[in-house]
């Protein structure tokens, strides 16, 4: 792999075009931390979509470490599955600094920080997003920053589940009246309103089965067997409670639609 200075050397003698050249550093940006993580601070450019530290499992230290890093890097940092706890240190560190910009959602365990000089560029598009139950708003949440994070606009309808079924049609008209391009639902339980919904749109439904529930379907199990045992069409599924995954699928698709890069 040539050095990004080899590069540009490359570049500035006609040995490459500057399409090769973007190719090149897209595929280079690769950074490491004390050997604890390798850090892609170019996914958002050459992928569109940011890359995030997961941080269950990661201890309070890795994860200001990494994200410490990843700001000193980049102008943005998204932190996914924070234990509670570390909302804590987080906050003392950025929250008040005047240089940040933070959206600490402790409902969704996740973290936007970004230097207050820098702002996603506004994306073309909006999102759907619908939830069964209030148990399965924490799930919605997370896909909800992380596109929010992207620039692109997000319509909220939670709590609309079948066990009320007529709840769902008021939501899905202000969804259609708003061009949505892509519709996630949340659903934990039985997992059938993912189905439900993609039978009634022409839009792109993406289906997230989340943990809630119980017995012998508990964990998510029987909300993620219905969702991909459902003969409804124009209905993905993504895994139990996998709000980063749809949203990064969703805003792949607005990207599409629109023909423009996610910066």
């Amino acid at each position: 792999m040539k050095t990004l200075k080899e590069i540009l050397d490359a570049l500035l003698s006609k040995e490459i075009t500057i399409e090769q050249a973007e190719e090149l550093i897209k595929l280079d940006y690769i950074d490491e931390l004390d050997k604890m993580a390798h850090l892609d601070f170019s996914r958002h450019i050459r992928t569109g979509i940011p890359e995030v530290i997961f941080a269950e499992s990661k201890t309070v230290n890795m994860v200001l470490e990494i994200a410490k890093k990843m700001l000193d890097k980049n102008n943005f940092v998204i932190i996914t599955r924070l234990p509670f706890e570390y909302f804590g240190k987080l906050e003392s560190i950025y929250k008040d600094k005047k240089d940040f910009v933070c959206d600490f959602n402790k409902t969704a365990k996740t973290a936007y920080i970004a230097k207050k000089s820098y702002s996603f560029h506004k994306q073309e598009g909006t999102v759907g997003i619908i939830t069964a139950g209030t148990s399965d708003i924490p799930v919605a949440e997370e896909a909800t920053l992380l596109l929010k994070a992207m620039g692109i606009t997000i319509v909220n309808s939670y709590d609309v589940g079948i066990a009320g079924m007529h709840r769902i049609f008021p939501a899905l008209k202000e969804m259609i009246t708003r061009n949505v391009d892509v519709i996630l639902v949340v659903a934990g339980m039985e997992g059938t309103l993912p189905g439900i919904v993609s039978a009634l749109v022409d839009i792109p439904v993406i289906g997230i089965p989340c943990s809630s529930g119980y017995g012998i379907g508990e964990k998510g199990k029987g909300a993620i067997t219905t969702m991909l045992q459902s003969c409804s069409p124009g209905l993905a599924v993504v895994n139990i409670d996998n709000g980063f995954g749809a949203a990064a699928f969703a805003a792949i698709i607005v990207k599409r639609i629109h023909k423009k890069r996610i910066p």
